[in-house]
């Protein structure tokens, strides 16, 4: 699986063991100390639940599913590509040319945008209810990540929580020495998991589903200025220029690599 998270999650524990190994500090700690996993997992989801509704939290298996596979979104070149030949339909024949074409469009986005610009709806119309749609896309991919965000930053304060627990634990084995030493060195078990969880695992999680919301976005705000184009009548070279800003310099040159490739097979044949 090409995933950056799972990448990610694997170079995370991988720095806690051989940090742990090369500190002197024994592996085992984290395996003999169950009260730390308690404390740190169950009392941040036990601080998720008071701080969310049962509606957003319903989401999170769906949520950790988008985390860890790949984003499926048409590449933008190819958006470009479909709204170019479009444009010389609707150029050559009308815009109830599409309507052909309508069934054969995956994402429900663009399919609902196209079927309102062939129904004739005014323009100003069709534009306020994508963006509408787009506006209550963000609100919900923000309630996702704000989740996993409040996660973060509860688990580390959790870790305080279960270092002083285990402190406490520790203070009633002040005649036995041998005792209090481990008592204090798992004690701060509970702090690493803290630590670990809330800077590894939740934080990284609701930056993640920030920027796929971003790249979602910015393919919709994309996916709208190509149908008001053709709405508009625009040529294919004009909404070719009007949506490669929306391409990086280099996503650029590809485009413009690509297209030449395509003419020279054309000239060619």
């Amino acid at each position: 699986m090409k995933n950056s998270t799972i990448i990610g999650l694997a170079l995370g524990l991988v720095a806690l063991l051989v940090g742990m190994v090369l500190k002197g500090a024994p592996i085992t700690a984290l395996i003999s100390n169950p009260a730390a996993y308690v404390i740190i997992l169950v009392g941040t989801a036990a601080s998720v639940f008071v701080a969310f509704p049962m509606r957003d939290l319903a989401k999170v298996p769906k949520l950790l599913k988008i985390i860890f596979a790949e984003q499926k979104l048409i590449p933008k070149d190819e958006v470009i590509s479909m709204f170019m030949e479009w444009a010389g339909i609707t150029r050559r024949e009308g815009l109830l040319a599409l309507e052909t074409r309508v069934e054969e469009i995956e994402d429900q986005f663009l399919k609902n945008g196209m079927r309102m610009i062939i129904d004739g709806n005014d323009q100003e119309f069709v534009r306020d209810v994508l963006l509408e749609d787009i506006s209550a896309t963000e609100d919900r991919h923000k309630g996702g990540a704000a989740i996993f965000s409040q996660a973060g930053m509860y688990a580390p304060t959790l870790g305080v929580l279960g270092a002083v627990i285990g402190l406490i634990a520790a203070l009633g084995n002040l005649a036995e020495m041998e005792k209090l030493a481990h008592a204090v060195a798992a004690a701060f078990v509970a702090t690493l998991l803290g630590i670990f969880t809330g800077y590894v695992l939740w934080h990284p999680m609701a930056n993640k589903l920030k920027r796929l919301s971003k790249r979602e976005v910015e393919l919709r705000l994309m996916m709208v200025e190509g149908l008001l184009s053709i709405q508009s009548g625009v040529s294919t070279t004009a909404i070719q220029q009007k949506l490669s800003v929306f391409l990086t310099p280099t996503e650029r040159l590809k485009l413009a690599e690509k297209e030449e490739s395509e003419r020279e097979q054309k000239a060619s044949a």
